[in-house]
């Protein structure tokens, strides 16, 4: 079955609220003002009392077209529904009047990504791997008014096994805003939440698909071949795909993935100093490894000086021994003690 979502409707491009409230003003004077003339003037009583009637029925419900007065900043918008439906969403900075008898919709309000900080209060919310602090106003959206501006959300530490089994501890931020205001606020129940959840599992989904480091025959792009791709060292295209994953994910909430980067990575506790010690292992190989590729060069070296010079007639026995005490003075990890030799060669 095809899916079908609310479409974005934007309202005319006038800005006539300060045109309508001049009007009510400008009638609520013509009704004071006709208050004071009638009572003092000698009219009919059924003259007056009309006339009474309507400018007193004015004073008393005139108010309610100033209920109609919305005032929006730059990068804000506001979704209006009138007895239940969507009639459309106001976009642009001005001071616009609409049906006075129309709602505006925003199921977010009040809700707003935590940047991470330990120091706000209120009661704290977790969805998917992020904190929603719902008591904190000065950490809360504009109270049904959708902000149009790049936001941030910023995911916290989350442990997942990478592509081998190993726990890793990563975070993310995402960089997104909202491009259809109607499919955010009717398609979704709330779009903040929604993003959220979508975001930890995009991030599960996505890591598990590499190891932590290089490691041999392992397919991360999905072709059969393997490669090098790493969530440490292929950490730009890790971010992207995280990016791609979401994005997927949020379209029907007429949001943008505009950026995903990773902010934190490390292995496990648990395993962390396992790694360490391998990691560390793995250098000391590596270094004695050029250490004695280096030693077996200079002996090489030292051994056809020594041929081409006719210094000394070595026989490979001799050769051997020589060998060996170069590879010891070179490849020791301490200074060698020379001991000199004042008699015959042999």
């Amino acid at each position: 079955m095809e899916k079908k979502y609310t479409e974005e409707i934007v309202l005319g491009k006038r800005k006539n609220g300060m045109a309508m409230l001049l009007l009510v003003l400008a009638l609520y004077a013509a009704a004071v003002a006709a208050i004071i003339v009638t009572v003092s003037t000698t009219e009919s009583e059924a003259v007056i009392a009309a006339v009474l009637v309507v400018c007193i029925g004015w004073c008393a419900f005139g108010w309610i077209l100033l209920l109609g007065l919305k005032v929006l900043k730059p990068q804000e918008a506001l979704v209006l529904t009138l007895f239940g439906k969507y009639i459309g969403t106001l976009k642009g900075e001005g001071f616009y009047w609409v049906n006075p008898f129309c709602s505006a919709v925003n199921p977010a309000a009040g809700t707003k990504p935590s940047t991470g900080s330990t120091n706000t209060t209120g009661r704290r919310k977790s969805e998917g791997g992020v904190s929603i602090n719902l008591n904190d106003e000065s950490l809360a959206m504009p109270s049904k008014k959708l902000s149009l501006k790049v936001m941030t959300l910023d995911n916290n530490k989350q442990k997942i096994n990478d592509c081998l089994g190993n726990p890793v501890e990563i975070g993310i931020v995402v960089i997104w805003r909202i491009v259809n205001t109607a499919k955010a606020v009717f398609n979704v129940d709330n779009y903040v939440e929604f993003l959220s959840i979508q975001t930890d599992s995009a991030l599960r989904n996505v890591v598990r698909l590499y190891p932590y480091d290089v490691s041999p025959n392992v397919d991360t792009t999905g072709d059969g071949v393997a490669d090098e791709g790493s969530l440490r060292g292929s950490s730009e295209v890790v971010a992207e795909r995280i990016r791609k994953e979401i994005q997927g994910k949020v379209d029907m909430a007429g949001l943008e993935i505009l950026e995903a980067r990773i902010t934190y990575l490390a292995y496990a506790p648990e395993i962390a100093a396992v790694m360490l010690q391998r990691q560390q292992a793995s250098a000391i190989i590596d270094a004695r490894k050029m250490i004695v590729d280096g030693a077996v060069g200079m002996v090489e070296m030292a051994l056809d000086r020594l041929n081409k010079g006719g210094m000394v007639d070595l026989d490979e026995e001799r050769k051997a021994a020589m060998v060996s005490n170069l590879l010891v003075v070179l490849c020791g990890n301490k200074d060698a003690q020379p001991i000199v030799n004042s008699g015959s060669l042999y």
